[in-house]
């Protein structure tokens, strides 16, 4: 496969494409990331916990607690490693490795649906009211209004 720099590419298999996974509480997906930089960005999934499986490669992976404590927990993960990260809190995968790297992730919900933050956030359909965004980041306003014009809904 060709991957765009910085980027992943994923093959899914839900419900969606495996109607017979319905109940089952199950999916799965192969990750694949372009080499240094292939980012599969902050997003988490509000349906299911994620376990993490390395196959090639070399990932930087963490999530980060919830609210009030917002801790950061990371590590770094080779050929073999596994990682989990637990329902509903935002995580993220970056390849640090010269090479591309590959990992298959276990769903535990045949749809466990996926909200990728800086979509969401600076992507949404109408676009969120920019004073909104400028006080909740502590941004200036033309930095949130550069934001916002990004083509973010094929920005993952």
């Amino acid at each position: 496969k060709h991957l765009k720099s910085g980027w992943i590419d994923c093959d899914s298999v839900n419900v969606a494409q495996i109607p017979g996974l319905n109940t089952l509480g199950i999916s799965l997906v192969q990750i694949d990331y372009a080499p240094y930089g292939g980012l599969n960005p902050p997003h988490t999934h509000s349906r299911a916990t994620e376990i993490l499986v390395v196959l090639e490669g070399t990932l930087y992976v963490g999530f980060v607690t919830s609210n009030t404590d917002n801790r950061l927990i990371t590590k770094v993960l080779n050929p073999g490693d596994v990682f989990a990260f637990p329902v509903g809190l935002i995580h993220f995968q970056f390849n640090i490795g010269n090479t591309k790297a590959v990992a298959f992730a276990g769903f535990s919900s045949q749809n466990p649906g996926v909200i990728t933050i800086a979509n969401a956030v600076f992507g949404s359909n109408p676009p969120i009211n920019p004073d909104v965004l400028t006080k909740a980041f502590q941004l200036d306003k033309n930095i949130v209004t550069y934001l916002q014009s990004k083509f973010w809904w094929d920005n993952n």
